[in-house]
C-alpha cells in the first residue's frame, strides 16, 4: 500500500468548500489573470477590533508599502511579528492576506507588520528578499514608533512567505541581528526540490499542484539549477543558531515534504522545532480558518505557539 493510500482523505467540510468555490493556482493564463483570481476569492471579515494602518517605509527600490496591525490589548508594548504573504512570489498583496494578518495579531496579541514586497516575474529573485530584509530591519529599528517591543520579534509567513521568513531568520543570524525570537512557517517552500515524494504524490492537489510550483518557480528564479540559501534556505550549509521554529504542513500539499525536510534539518542542527502535519488539509489552509473547523484548529495551534514563544522572551 502506498503512502497516498494510507493517508486520510481531504477533510469532508473542506472538500465541500473547495467544490463550491474552486480555486487553483496556475501560470497558464499569465500573471495578471492569476493575481486577479486570488484577489477575487471571497473573504470573511475577521477580527475587526484589530486596528490596521497602511504606510510606506524606505525600501531598496523606493517606498515599500506595509500594513501595521495593532491588537486590542492592554499591553503598552506588545511583541511584533513581521509577516510575509504567500502567492508563489508572484501573487498576493496586503489585501489578499488581511484576514491572516488580523488573526495573527489578535490571537498572538502582537503588532503585525505585513510587507507588500515586490513580485515576480516583473521583479524576480532577489527583489523579494531585499524588500523583506528592508522591512525587518526597519521594524527592528522603529519599535518606539510602532509602540512594540522589538526585543520580542518574530517572523512569519505562508508558502512563499514562509520561504522569506526562513531566509530572514538566517540572514539575521549571519548579520548579527536583528535578534529574532521565533519563526512561524506555514507550509513553506525551503528546499527548491521537485524530487521530494510529496510533489509526485500530490501532483494534482487542490489549490497548488506540481505544474503551478514549476511555473511560479520559473517566474521567480528563472532556470536556476543550484539555488543558494537565500532562495532555498533548507539548503544552507549551517542551520545552527537559528530561532525556534513552528512548521506547519498539509497532507494533501506537494510542499508537505519540503517543510518536513526543513524541520528535520533544523532539529538535527539543534534548533527547537515543532512540526505539525495536518493530514486532511491542503496548501493554503489558513485561508479557510473560521470556515472549516479543521483549518481553524490547525491555525490556532500555530498561533498559540507564536503567542507562547513571544511571552517567554525577556
Amino acid at each position: 500500500m502506498s503512502v497516498a493510500d494510507e493517508k486520510p482523505p481531504i477533510d469532508a467540510i473542506l472538500r465541500k468548500v473547495l467544490d463550491a468555490v474552486p480555486f487553483q493556482l496556475s501560470v497558464d493564463e499569465g500573471v495578471e489573470v492569476a493575481r486577479r483570481r486570488l484577489r477575487d476569492l471571497p473573504r470573511r471579515e475577521v477580527h475587526p477590533e484589530v486596528h490596521a494602518q497602511d504606510r510606506r517605509i524606505p525600501g531598496p527600490a523606493g517606498d515599500l508599502p506595509v500594513r501595521v496591525y495593532r491588537p486590542a490589548t492592554d499591553q503598552p508594548a506588545p511583541p511584533v511579528v513581521v509577516y510575509f504573504h504567500g502567492g508563489g512570489f508572484a501573487l498576493g498583496d496586503l489585501d489578499t492576506h488581511d484576514g491572516e494578518c488580523r488573526r495573527h495579531a489578535a490571537v498572538a496579541e502582537a503588532v503585525v507588520v505585513a510587507v507588500d514586497y515586490r513580485l515576480a516575474p516583473e521583479h524576480p529573485y532577489p527583489a523579494a528578499v531585499d524588500d523583506a530584509w528592508a522591512a525587518l530591519t526597519w521594524v527592528a529599528a522603529n519599535g518606539t514608533e510602532l509602540g512594540a517591543d522589538t526585543n520580542r520579534l518574530a517572523v512569519a509567513g505562508d508558502s512563499a512567505g514562509g520561504n522569506l521568513a526562513a531566509v530572514m531568520a538566517q540572514r539575521a543570524r549571519d548579520n548579527g541581528g536583528p535578534p529574532i525570537a521565533f519563526q512561524l512557517l506555514w507550509y513553506p517552500v525551503t528546499m527548491w526540490d521537485m524530487s521530494l515524494p510529496s510533489v509526485t504524490e500530490n501532483a494534482d492537489a487542490p489549490i497548488l499542484d506540481a505544474a503551478a510550483i514549476a511555473g511560479l518557480s520559473r517566474w521567480y528564479a528563472g532556470e536556476l539549477t543550484v539555488p543558494g540559501p537565500e532562495l532555498a534556505p533548507g539548503r544552507a550549509s549551517d542551520l545552527t543558531g537559528l530561532p525556534p521554529a513552528y512548521i506547519a504542513v498539509a497532507g494533501h500539499d506537494p510542499l508537505r515534504d519540503d517543510g518536513v525536510r526543513y524541520a528535520e534539518s533544523l532539529s538535527a542542527a539543534g534548533v527547537p522545532v515543532e512540526l505539525h502535519n495536518e493530514g486532511t488539509l491542503v496548501h493554503g489552509y489558513l485561508g479557510y480558518a473560521g470556515v472549516v473547523p479543521a483549518a481553524t484548529a490547525a491555525a490556532d495551534r500555530g498561533l498559540a505557539a507564536l503567542q507562547q514563544a513571544l511571552r517567554k522572551v525577556t
